[in-house]
């Protein structure tokens, strides 16, 4: 693997200055820090830069409804936020906000080179006017009627309970979130950018290998659709930054919020001797930049900001980098059950060190969403980290510093095995740097087994109670903490804070990648301290009622308030059904007759399913477990009275059901499970 020296810049979104970090959020922080620390670990130059996302309407409101300036609403979210990611230890070059000079030169730099060259239009549009407030209504601030199925207190942008989506004037009986009043229409000029001026170099920007492959083909799409003019502008009164030739208007909180990528890394700059802002930003910079993100916000990062950075002569991102949401045990984060679990009550109750190592084991490359499930949480980091990895350092420590004045052999005794270890991180500097963290654990854990095998095997207890076998037992005891060493080093991404306990037990300095290739010979160490403790269920069941407890006093004492402008603040709340609704589900076996690749399609297969009698055609998102050739002649559970679904590779009739964690670990029936097509599942 190439180890030539790199300059990167790695961002990770914005959380929005109006609300609390939570588990969810984590995922795209923890996966970026561990990326960039294995960068830093082999030697490359990488900043990690972010900041709070301190603009909109709802930080406006809701610093009115507390009674403060918004500057003091965000200046205290800042401090909550920027505590949890220490503790999560999550180790950004530079945290800044949205709301500072930096952004407001940069973001006015980005407008005005836009503007003259040509790519701002202004247009006078309709909105909703609250004339209490008198400020203009974004859609998520208006409530009233479903114009679909007639629920009650929907926003003016989508129906949460039958799923329609509507513009505010569809909404019968429509009031101001805010107020309560009516709202008013009334006219007023915006300003629009204009995406389609870049529509030829966006698709060649998106299909080079910048972004995922399902996320290039969901950009397909929105380029068959048309790529629609941007409204970049807000009335008064907003908090946000005023357009430089609009007084009154202000910068829609979008607009601001990517560039505030730009104004961190500037921030950094100007603290740092040496650092050159644009030596990483400017067009034609052989630098790297990278953004990770949630699938959430593609739109934004893929289409309107590599847009606007080429429309005022800035260069592009190498890549721009998605992920899934979080699930938790199988189900959205739910307030209800507990499991909309906030970072700071994890903390109270958790090593953050166990949350790091279990989205390490889920997460891969792709986009795919991951679960938390809290029982195979607690057996995962008891197995692997305290079973496995500590274990080897607690078997082998004693003897060490008891028998040998805690000092080492003066050579490996086993090269093979030490080499063994040492070719492996190739492989597993290979899996870091595709992001494939899941595999570099798979890997990792791979090595561990090997060296609690070879303790096993040489049984350094035993050794220790024979006469005339110090020097063997000096030897095994040695072997086994070098190869403790080496796990640690190829773990420190993922647990920096446990390699740093490692580091002062075995008195070394912080390691690199290059440094773990040369053992520890006649070297001391000191007394070995735990250096992980096991998980407790108990602390598990204490987190979630404490998320209970938090829920609880936020409905008591909290003010309601709208969602917020920016997708990191949505609450994903688990939806429920009732028993008679699942009742209606037809739930029958099915044999796999014939299965297909799909062209253009990175999960689906084709399966044409026999019930018994009849056929169905099925698209099967099941790609990343089974090859067509594995399923043929195989059993499944179909959902049989699902209504047929047009997709773009043809007609879907019904959906196969399958168990498992997700990945590649998806299971569907064995022929010889007894059932017969056409059954029903009761």
């Amino acid at each position: 693997m190439n180890n030539t020296p790199r300059k990167i810049l790695v961002t990770s979104a914005l959380p929005y200055a109006n609300g609390p970090i939570h588990i969810g959020h984590l995922v795209e922080y923890i996966q970026t820090d561990i990326w960039v620390r294995f960068q830093k670990m082999r030697g490359h130059e990488c900043y990690y830069v972010c900041a709070d996302d301190a603009h909109g309407t709802p930080i406006m409101l809701r610093a009115r409804q507390e009674g403060i300036e918004p500057e003091t609403l965000i200046n205290r979210v800042a401090e909550e936020h920027t505590a949890d990611f220490a503790e999560f230890r999550i180790d950004f070059d530079n945290y800044h906000s949205t709301h500072s000079p930096e952004n407001q030169a940069c973001a006015n730099t980005i407008y005005e080179r836009n503007r003259d060259g040509g790519h701002i239009a202004k247009r006078t549009i309709t909105q909703a006017y609250d004339p209490v407030e008198k400020m203009f209504l974004p859609d998520r601030f208006i409530k009233g009627t479903c114009p679909k199925c007639g629920s009650e207190d929907q926003y003016g942008d989508n129906c949460e309970v039958c799923g329609a989506s509507y513009s505010p004037a569809e909404l019968k009986n429509p009031v101001s979130a805010v107020s309560g009043a009516i709202p008013e229409q009334r006219e007023s000029d915006h300003y629009f950018f204009k995406l389609a001026d870049f529509e030829t170099m966006l698709k060649e920007w998106t299909g080079g290998g910048h972004v995922q492959s399902e996320v290039s083909n969901k950009l397909d799409e929105w380029f068959e659709a048309g790529l629609q003019e941007w409204d970049i502008s807000r009335d008064a009164p907003y908090f946000g930054f005023e357009i430089p030739d609009h007084p009154g208007k202000y910068f829609y909180v979008w607009l601001d919020a990517p560039i505030g990528y730009m104004a961190s890394f500037r921030n950094l700059c100007d603290k740092t001797e040496g650092l050159d802002f644009d030596s990483y930003w400017a067009e034609g910079s052989d630098t790297e930049l990278y953004h990770f993100i949630g699938k959430d916000i593609i739109y934004f990062h893929t289409l309107f900001w590599p847009a606007m950075l080429h429309g005022a002569g800035f260069r592009t991102p190498n890549a721009v980098y998605a992920h899934g949401f979080l699930t938790v045990d199988g189900a959205k984060m739910s307030k209800s059950r507990g499991t909309f679990i906030k970072a700071r009550t994890y903390l109270d109750h958790l090593n953050p060190e166990y949350l790091r190592y279990y989205f390490a084991a889920k997460l891969g490359s792709g986009v795919d969403d991951i679960d938390l499930n809290l029982e195979d949480f607690a057996q995962r980091v008891n197995s692997d980290l305290v079973g496995k990895v500590v274990n080897i350092a607690s078997r082998c420590a004693g003897f060490i510093s008891k028998r040998f004045e805690g000092k080492l052999a003066d050579q490996v005794s086993e090269q093979a095995l030490f080499d063994e270890f040492v070719s492996a991180g190739d492989a597993i500097a290979q899996h870091y740097e595709k992001r494939e963290f899941s595999r570099a654990v798979r890997e990792i854990m791979a090595l561990a087994d090997r060296a609690n095998q070879y303790i096993d095997e040489q049984k350094p207890w035993v050794v220790a109670k024979e006469e005339g076998k110090q020097a063997e037992l000096q030897a095994i005891c040695s072997d086994g903490l070098n190869l403790f060493r080496l796990l640690i080093g190829y773990l420190r991404p993922i647990l920096p804070g446990t390699a740093e306990m490692a580091e002062s037990f075995l008195q070394i300095d912080r390691l690199t990648w290059e440094q773990l290739a040369t053992p520890l010979c006649g070297h001391t160490i000191s007394k070995f301290k735990p250096l992980m403790t096991r998980v407790d269920p108990k602390h598990i069941e204490a987190m979630l009622e404490h998320s209970k407890e938090d829920l609880a006093a936020q409905q008591q004492t909290a003010p309601t308030k709208p969602a917020a402008d920016s997708p990191l603040t949505k609450d994903p709340i688990a939806d429920t059904i009732q028993f008679d609704d699942f009742a209606k589900l037809d739930l029958r076996i099915a044999r796999i007759a014939k299965a297909e690749h799909v062209d253009g399609a990175d999960k689906l297969l084709q399966l044409t399913l026999d019930l018994g009698g009849e056929t169905r055609n099925v698209f099967a998102g099941i790609k990343s477990a089974y090859a067509p050739e594995d399923l043929q002649g195989k059993l499944t559970v179909m959902v049989a009275n699902l209504a047929p679904r047009k997709m773009r590779f043809g007609l879907s009739e019904g959906m196969v059901l399958a168990a498992g964690p997700g990945g590649k670990d998806l299971f569907i029936l064995n022929p010889d499970d007894g059932a017969e097509p056409g059954m029903r599942v009761k």
